[in-house]
């Protein structure tokens, strides 16, 4: 397709899903886990337990028992591992988690981390500008269920971050057992600066892994490395691209799942920068745009708030849900600053079935103003509404909207703009 002609295709498509939503569908919410510090990610541990894993931010992974009581010591504490957290805010720390399809078995799940940087292994540019290291490891479980093994850790990667902000973390097995990873372009602001690729960005250089989501084979090893890149990765054998990647054009992912039902698509909220935001479903080989476009309109990083009439966008893929940003349209027709993923929706209430529940994490910043949202699918074009919290002033930041095993949903939650204190919550999004 020509690329003007794709451009407005994507903005006949964007004016289905840019605005406030004219409706509202009424949900109730139930304290599910509180007494929390900053709730990032939270999954059913596949063993037939029913225990819940929710991770903290500030390093620790703690567990909810099948009965709904929460236990005092964590299941995995990192805090002495991870960098020095700004209190104030700070998108660093323990981002994501996940369970090995076969952890009932072999006791293995995986974490991502932010740590100091690898000064060993490199060089002085980056002891003076890098900011951290992230960390993708693999631990065990130990001989008590509720407590991991924190000596078995394995580190499978290390990625240089240039910034503090932007980092993805999401971690997620699909249907294909194949580990799933979300990384941001490496932060700032626009892909421009030190540690970015200037040209293109590193979300469109395949030859970086910031800004793409990755896929690995953690029962594996390639030449050289601690995990597996599966042979029908869309980029391996292609020169100048790193085989580990599965999709590419983010900004910053934040939370990405998998849908337990249908044709088990894979939905990520790809946070954007001042003026819209989207929610993508993600493919092989796809590329999601970042820094070309800003959802489906052209992004210059001269002029991010500018908007250009048209650019090279073909073969770009348009996400499915797009809406305006509270910075540039100033609390008028808007849904918030950063979307926030986000999970669809497989429990027993039938009406809601396929519908993929997300939010947003603050109409302004630091106001503590998170809304819940939740989309729908009519025959291939997506809208959505606000999920209106009806038994709670919900006065909260959104940071996560995550499913357990049985198709739930959850909205996990923090009344601090930055990563400290104990009084977050986790809620269960009920009819």
């Amino acid at each position: 397709m020509h690329k003007l002609q794709k451009l407005a295709v994507s903005a006949a498509v964007s004016l289905a899903f840019i605005g406030s939503p004219a409706m509202a569908l009424d949900v109730k919410v139930e304290a599910f886990a509180t007494g929390l510090e900053s709730p990032v990610d939270l999954k059913e541990a596949p063993d037939g337990s029913g225990r819940i894993f929710i991770m903290e931010q500030t390093g620790a992974i703690v567990v909810v028992n099948a009965d709904g009581t929460m236990r005092a010591k964590p299941f995995l504490d990192l805090h002495d591992k991870i960098v020095k957290q700004y209190t104030r805010f700070d998108e660093r720390g323990t981002l994501g988690f996940a369970f090995h399809p076969d952890y009932k078995t072999n006791g293995k799940f995986y974490v991502y981390s932010s740590r100091e940087i690898v000064r060993e292994a490199e060089g002085l540019t980056h002891e003076i500008f890098g900011n951290h290291t992230a960390y993708l490891s693999e631990f065990m479980v130990s001989d008590n269920p509720n407590v991991a093994n924190a000596g078995s850790e394995r580190v499978l990667m290390k990625i240089e971050q240039p910034q503090f902000n932007h980092n993805g973390g999401a971690l997620e097995f699909g249907p294909d057992g194949k580990l799933y990873l979300a990384l941001g372009d490496g932060g700032f602001a626009d892909d421009w600066g030190w540690g970015h690729n200037k040209d293109i960005g590193n979300a469109q250089d395949l030859s970086n892994l910031l800004g793409k989501v990755l896929r690995l084979d953690v029962d594996s090893k390639s030449e050289g490395l601690e995990y597996g890149i599966p042979a029908d990765n869309p980029f391996v054998g292609k020169e100048g691209a790193r085989g580990e990647i599965f999709a590419y054009g983010f900004r910053n992912p934040w939370r990405m799942t998998f849908d337990t039902g249908g044709t088990n698509q894979l939905f990520v909220a790809d946070v954007q920068q001042n003026s819209y935001e989207e929610v993508d479903i993600v493919t092989s080989g796809g590329n999601y745009g970042w820094r070309v476009m800003e959802g489906t309109h052209c992004f210059d990083y001269h002029k991010p708030n500018d908007h250009k009439a048209s650019c090279e966008n073909s073969n770009m893929v348009a996400p499915i849900i797009e809406y305006n940003h509270c910075v540039k349209f100033k609390g008028k027709n808007c849904d918030g600053i950063n979307v926030i993923g986000g999970a669809v929706y497989r429990g027993a209430n039938s009406a809601w079935q396929g519908k993929y529940f997300f939010g947003d994490w603050s109409m302004t910043f630091g106001g503590g103003s998170g809304r819940l949202y939740v989309a729908t699918n009519n025959g291939g074009k997506w809208s959505h509404e606000r999920a209106n919290v009806t038994n709670n002033k919900f006065k909260t930041n959104v940071l996560a909207v995550l499913q357990d095993l049985k198709g739930n949903v959850y909205a996990l939650t923090s009344g601090s703009m930055g990563p400290f204190g104990t009084r977050d919550t986790v809620y269960k999004i009920t009819p």
